[in-house]
């Protein structure tokens, strides 16, 4: 899994218009939360061979970029949790999962054909 650093509330712009010609998914980790490192972990081990390598993976801090991350649930209409996964398709949010709900399976159920 090739993760790509959300880091600047100007990303967020980029990203939404990025996700109407591909599948993005915005992984909020916090660092110093072991149900999320655990999260991300299941994560990473699922992903490679899941059929999901033409959707574009963010990763975001939320301890590093808290405000990112306040701006990624309004402009995502969807309420801040910790670890939290996104899936954003033609610029809306198709999919949210949180702590061990996260899963491979839910974004591979959501994704656009």
């Amino acid at each position: 899994m090739n993760w790509h650093p959300l880091t600047s509330v100007e990303q967020l712009d980029e990203i939404l218009e990025e996700s109407k010609s591909t599948p993005v998914v915005i992984f909020k980790h916090s660092t110093a939360c072991a149900i999320s490192s655990t999260a991300k972990s299941r994560l990473e081990r699922q992903w490679n061979g899941s059929g999901l390598d033409h959707v574009k993976p963010y990763y975001l801090d939320l301890l590093s970029y808290r405000p990112v991350s306040n701006e990624v649930a309004e402009m995502l209409q969807v309420q801040h949790e910790s670890p939290q996964l996104l899936l954003v398709q033609d610029g809306v949010c198709t999919y949210d999962a949180s702590h061990l709900g996260i899963s491979v399976d839910g974004v591979r159920k959501q994704v656009s054909a």
